[in-house]
Order: structure tokens, then C-alpha cells, then sequence
């Protein structure tokens, strides 16, 4: 870790406990136990975190939160809470109750606009489960979804585990729906939007992706479909004409290579379980997932509800912590991004004419191939 990457004692950062019912909290008062170089402000009912504190036997010291005052570290067994919303009902643990479905969807409201306004330098967000949300009769797709909403943005889902990072053309569809959706228009959005915040998030300079094919075999020239030839490689060709650094289309059989994953920064697939399965067979406990292409930063566990291991003291939160360390990472990373385009803004200043080589490649990038 660099020291730009090196996390910052004043990086304030949300933390949304998800779906009461499930092993958000417990996760989230397992994380209070440790101390963190950030100023960890959870947006709950702070019943919710008190009572399932007790539930596990673990010490938890609920501290209110001052928007206004300079960012503490956080110490062992202490939590600062932000009510912004209530409980309709009081949960418990394992069992589902439509009546919180609109208190989660609230929290999650709330923190998208606390990061926003810059209250906050990142949001984490534990699970929440959207089966419920739904059957309370709020639409509701996924995280990714209702902060891309809230930003007005169009965001690229990412999942990192130590030594691979897996980003996603399309997210929650059915597989049957797939093929459809994949067009060059999506598919130059996502790659754009790959190449514009590994940069900025991850701090990679140059980033390398390897880019999955749709069909088994990438098509294997044509017989077994044609997005390859009609929609990926022309969309590659495009990008690599403007220095873009891509690999293939690939077959996704080896697109997990070791000697692949080697010599890439990141994998795109083409669907939701091309690439995830990989991902969590080589490290489910210290997976985070990251919505890139959003005016924000926020980060989450890679996981669900858990609602068999609720209040058991079972539930494992190394996910949550890992989306903990790599929120403040990226904020610190934000704040020198910001400090240098600041710098770099001063000097230009006396410089007319001179313009943002990033902005370029992106207005290049987004034309149709």
C-alpha cells in the first residue's frame, strides 16, 4: 500500500446495517469490536444495533454523531449512529417482516445523499434482501440500482478478492435476457467506465482488462453465436485504436487463467455468473463489492442476508471489514486526486489552452465504435 492508499484518521465513512432481520448487524457490531483509523457512522434504528449487541454478548457503546465536529478514529466497542430512520416493527433475527422494507430502503436514501453532500467520504453497505423490499411493494433491484438512481448515474458492478477483480456488462438479468441487452452502446459504457475509475479508485495508472466472450468457445468463430464478431471485437478494436489495453474477446474457460489473471488488472464479463462464481471460490471471505461510475464511493459485503446464522454469532465479517479498509483507501486516493487536480488547476490557470487528458479520452472513448 502506498502512502496515498494508506488510510486517513479524518476520512469519515456510512455504514448501512441492510436488512435487520438478516446478519447485517451482527456483522456491523462484530466490526465495532475493532479499532478503525476511520469514523465509522452507522445509519440505523440504533435499537436495532443495541439489541443485537446483547443477542451476540458483545460490548457496544452507541455514541451520537456530530456532523459538525472533525472525524475521530474509531475505538474498540464504540459506534456512532445516525437515526435516520426508525423500525416500523421489531425485528428478529431469521425472520423476514415487510414492515422494515421501507426503514432499510430509507437508510440506504440516507446514505446516498450524506455521500452526496459530502458528509460522508464513503458509503459500506451490509445486505439487505430484496425479496422483501419487493413483496412490501417497493420496486427495488439491487444497491447498485437505487444508488445509480439517486446519482443519476449509469454504474459498473465490480467484485475484488485478493488478486482479481471481476466487473460485470450486465448485473441482475435472466440469463435469457442477456443477449439482448449486450450491445455495443453497453458494452463501450462499461468499458469507458472501466478504464476512467480503476484509474481513479484503484490507482492504476495504465489498467489491462481481459474481456470475456458471451457464447462458449468466444463463438468459436461464429458457430456457437455471433456477439463476438458483431458486437465485443469491433468494441475492443475501437478502444485499442484510442491505447486502451484489452484482452480478447476471451473464452471464459481461460479467462481465469493464472498466467491471464497475471497479466491483467481486471476481468469484464458479459453476465452476472460468467464471472462471480470465480471470484467467490478463490476468496468469498475477503470478496468486497464496488460500484464503479458513481459520483461516490461505496463499497459492500459480497454476500447475503444469512438469515440461518442471525444472532448466532456465526456470521463471518471479514467481507465487511475488507469493504471497510477499501472504502478509506479509495477516499484517501479521492482526496489526493482532488489535491492534485487542485494543484494542477492553479498552474494551468496562467496556462490557457491546456485541458484534461483524461476528459479527452473520455469524450473520444463514448463515441459508437
Amino acid at each position: 500500500m502506498t502512502s496515498a492508499q494508506r488510510p486517513s484518521p479524518q476520512a469519515r465513512i456510512a455504514l448501512t446495517p441492510g436488512e435487520p432481520a438478516g446478519i447485517g448487524p451482527d456483522i456491523c457490531v462484530q466490526l465495532a469490536q475493532q479499532a478503525h483509523p476511520a469514523e465509522l457512522v452507522a445509519l440505523c434504528d440504533p435499537r436495532l444495533l443495541s439489541a443485537r449487541a446483547a443477542a451476540l454478548g458483545l460490548p457496544l457503546r452507541l455514541l451520537p454523531f456530530d456532523p459538525a465536529g472533525r472525524p475521530a478514529p474509531a475505538a474498540p466497542g464504540e459506534l456512532r449512529v445516525d437515526p435516520v430512520a426508525r423500525l416500523r416493527s421489531a425485528p428478529e433475527p431469521g425472520r423476514l417482516d415487510t414492515r422494515n422494507a421501507s426503514y432499510v430502503v430509507e437508510t440506504l436514501c440516507a446514505a446516498c445523499r450524506g455521500c452526496l453532500s459530502g458528509r460522508f467520504a464513503a458509503v459500506v453497505t451490509a445486505p439487505v434482501h430484496k425479496g422483501v423490499i419487493n413483496d412490501a411493494g417497493i420496486a427495488f433491484t439491487g444497491h447498485t440500482e437505487l444508488f445509480a438512481e439517486h446519482c443519476d448515474a449509469k454504474p459498473v458492478m465490480l467484485l475484488a478478492a485478493p488478486g482479481l477483480r471481476v466487473a460485470l456488462a450486465t448485473t441482475h438479468l435472466a440469463l435469457k435476457d442477456v443477449p439482448a441487452a449486450l450491445d455495443r452502446q453497453l458494452l463501450t459504457r462499461v468499458l469507458d467506465t472501466l478504464l476512467e475509475d480503476l484509474p481513479r479508485r484503484f490507482g492504476i495508472a495504465t489498467p489491462r482488462i481481459a474481456v470475456c466472450g458471451l457464447n462458449p468457445h468466444a463463438g468459436e468463430g461464429g458457430h456457437l453465436g455471433r456477439e463476438e464478431i458483431d458486437i465485443i471485437a469491433p468494441v475492443l478494436a475501437h478502444f485499442r485504436a484510442a491505447g486502451a489495453r484489452l484482452l480478447g474477446p476471451l473464452p471464459a474457460d481461460t479467462a481465469f487463467l493464472p498466467q491471464v489473471l497475471a497479466d491483467n488488472d481486471a476481468v469484464l464479463a458479459m453476465y452476472h455468473d460468467q464471472g462471480l462464481p470465480v471470484l467467490k471460490h478463490s476468496d468469498f471471505g475477503r470478496a468486497v463489492n464496488v460500484t464503479l461510475g458513481l459520483p461516490v464511493i461505496r463499497t459492500s459485503v459480497d454476500h447475503g442476508t444469512a438469515l440461518d446464522l442471525a444472532g448466532s454469532g456465526r456470521a463471518d465479517p471479514r467481507s465487511l471489514a475488507a469493504a471497510l479498509d477499501m472504502a478509506v483507501e479509495m477516499a484517501a486516493l479521492e482526496r489526493q486526486r482532488s489535491a492534485e487536480a487542485g494543484a494542477e488547476a492553479s498552474v494551468s490557470g496562467c496556462m490557457p489552452g491546456r485541458h484534461s487528458r483524461r476528459a479527452e479520452r473520455r469524450d473520444d472513448s463514448r463515441r459508437d465504435p
